[in-house]
C-alpha cells in the first residue's frame, strides 16, 4: 500500500469522490472534505479561468482543519485551450492532488511536484499506465469495466495484477463501487483509494439536476450504453436521458471513436445526456454527502469484519 503523505492528513475513509463534469463543486467538495474524503472536481466545471481561481480561493477559505485534503481534474489535451492557464492558478494556490486527464505529461508533473502536490492520472489500460508511470505521476487511477464517465473495458482484476508488475505508487481503482462493501473489495485487491463518482452524483449537495439524481435511484445496470458517439471517446451513459434526446442506443453502441470534439461542444454534449457507471443499481436515495460518507464507512468496516470471521479466513494459518 503507498498513499502520498500530503493525502493522509485527516484521511478517514480511503476514498476519493471522483471529479465529473457538471456534476462536482465546491459543495460536494467541501462536504465530502469535512467527512475524511478526498473531494475532487474538474477546472472546466468553471466557465472561465478566472471563475476556478475562485473556487480555489472559496474551497481554501472554508476548508476546516480537520478535513482531508482536496483535488482538481485537468484535461491534458489539446483542445482545453485553458490548461497552461488553470495548471498556473492550480501551482499558485498549490492545490494538493491534481488529477490528470486525456494525457500524462512531465511537465505538469514536475510542476505540481514543485509546490509539494501530488499528481494521479486516469488510464484504462496497462499500455497507457506505463506511460503515465514514466511521466512521474504519483499515482494511478485504473478506470475499469463499468465506470461512470469516460470508462475501460478491463475488468479490475486483470487491471490491477497488470499495472502492479511495474508500478509501485499508488493505485486508486474505478467502476462500479456504490457501498462500504465494494470499497473493501478494492482494497482487498490491491487497491489503495476507492474512486467513487457514480454514488456521489445523486447527494444533495451535487449540482446534477434533480431529474438527472432521479434518473440515478431508477436505473440499474442494465439501464447503460457504453458508446463513443457522444464524445468521441468512450464512455458509460444513461440509456433514458440517449433515448430522450432523441439518440438510439442500438446505434450508438456501434459508433466507433473519432476525434475529440471541441471543449464547448462537449460541453453542450453532457448536459443533456447523462452518464453513470454500472454501480447505479444500488444507489436509491439522495442522501447529504455526510449520510453517505457515514452509511459508506459503516459499510466498510463490517465487511472487514465478516471477511475476517469468514469460517475459513478465521482459521487460515499462513507459514
Amino acid at each position: 500500500m503507498s498513499i502520498p503523505a500530503p493525502l493522509l492528513k485527516n484521511l478517514r475513509l480511503p476514498v476519493i469522490a471522483a471529479p465529473m463534469f457538471l456534476v462536482s463543486g465546491p459543495e460536494l467538495v467541501l462536504a465530502a472534505c469535512e467527512e475524511g474524503v478526498i473531494g475532487t472536481f474538474p477546472a472546466l466545471n468553471c466557465r472561465t479561468s478566472e471563475a476556478y481561481e475562485q473556487w480555489l480561493i472559496d474551497i481554501n477559505e472554508r476548508r476546516s482543519e480537520t478535513a482531508a485534503a482536496y483535488g482538481v481534474n485537468l484535461i491534458v489535451h489539446p483542445s482545453n485551450t485553458r490548461l497552461m492557464e488553470d495548471g498556473l492558478i492550480t501551482a499558485k494556490h498549490k492545490v494538493p492532488l491534481v488529477i490528470t486527464s486525456l494525457g500524462a505529461v512531465k511537465e505538469i508533473v514536475d510542476s505540481v511536484h514543485n509546490y509539494g502536490g501530488v499528481v494521479f492520472h486516469d488510464v484504462i489500460n496497462a499500455r497507457h499506465a506505463k506511460k503515465a508511470a514514466e511521466a512521474g505521476v504519483d499515482g494511478l487511477i485504473l478506470v475499469a469495466a463499468g465506470a461512470g464517465g469516460h470508462s475501460g473495458t478491463w475488468s479490475p482484476f486483470a487491471l490491477i495484477n497488470e499495472v502492479r508488475q511495474f508500478f509501485d505508487g499508488t493505485i486508486i481503482l474505478s467502476g462500479a463501487q456504490s457501498t462500504g462493501r465494494d470499497l473493501a473489495a478494492a482494497i482487498m485487491m490491491g487497491a489503495d483509494f476507492g474512486y467513487m463518482g457514480t454514488r456521489f452524483i445523486a447527494t444533495q449537495e451535487a449540482m446534477a439536476d434533480q431529474a438527472y439524481k432521479d434518473m440515478i435511484t431508477e436505473s440499474s445496470a442494465k439501464d447503460i450504453t457504453y458508446t463513443a458517439a457522444v464524445s468521441g471517446i468512450p464512455a458509460n451513459f444513461l440509456t433514458p436521458s440517449l433515448m430522450a434526446n432523441g439518440l438510439d442506443p442500438k446505434v450508438l453502441a456501434e459508433a466507433k471513436p473519432h476525434a475529440m470534439k471541441d471543449m464547448s461542444e462537449e460541453a453542450k454534449a453532457w448536459k443533456t445526456v447523462w452518464s453513470a457507471g454500472h454501480g447505479v443499481g444500488s444507489i436509491k436515495d439522495n442522501p447529504k454527502t455526510a449520510e453517505l460518507i457515514d452509511s459508506l464507512k459503516k459499510d466498510f468496516a463490517k465487511a472487514n469484519e465478516s471477511f475476517h470471521n469468514h469460517p475459513v479466513v478465521s482459521g487460515l494459518v499462513v507459514s
